[in-house]
């Protein structure tokens, strides 16, 4: 294995990058379409992802808001969103389907923050994990003199410190998000 920082980069923002996909899918409190992304809907004899059959918005906080393109919908619709056990249920009105997210208790927002610090200590495990294998890389690399071997861990400590520090940002500003809401 070769050493190249640009990779290594690219690797810890991937791992960053996964982070904030994480923390978006998580139910907290506050309405975001990427909730009911996953939901799978039964229609014209295929299994489809929700945003191909629906309009998916946000009206307020609480509420995530979802228009069936074609009408004959709705039932199949509310079937994908249970069968996905999201834990809420949806209110059909005959136009819209509407989700709403019911209050989170103090209990609740610990449990959240408690799992975005083992998100965020998982990702910091694989940015670990990334400069792990840079530096036995570059300590493999024999044409390399001791000062470039030097440098090139220097680096790769910097780029480690750089994401580990990025992730905890995510992580201090995801759990005041929760704790305040």
């Amino acid at each position: 294995m070769s050493y190249s920082l640009a990779e290594l980069k690219k690797q810890m923002e991937k791992s960053v990058e996964h982070l904030k996909s994480e923390f978006s899918k998580m139910r907290v409190g506050r309405a975001a379409v990427s909730m009911v992304e996953g939901v799978r809907v039964e229609a014209y004899g295929n299994s489809m992802g929700i945003k191909e059959v629906a309009a998916l918005a946000i009206p307020d906080a609480r509420t995530i808001s979802i228009t069936p393109w074609d009408k004959s919908l709705f039932q199949e619709i509310e079937k994908g969103i249970l069968a996905a056990n999201l834990g809420f249920t949806p209110i059909n009105d005959g136009k819209v389907i509407r989700v709403v997210l019911p209050p989170l208790t103090e209990e609740r927002r610990k449990d959240f923050v408690k799992q975005i610090k083992k998100e965020g200590e998982d990702a910091k495990v694989a940015i670990r994990n990334n400069r792990r294998d840079a530096m036995e890389a570059i300590k493999k690399n024999a044409e390399a003199s001791e000062d470039e071997q030097k440098r090139h861990q220097d680096e790769v400590q910097k780029a480690t410190d750089h994401a580990i520090q990025e992730i905890d940002k995510l992580v201090d500003a995801k759990s005041k998000e929760v704790m305040t809401l």
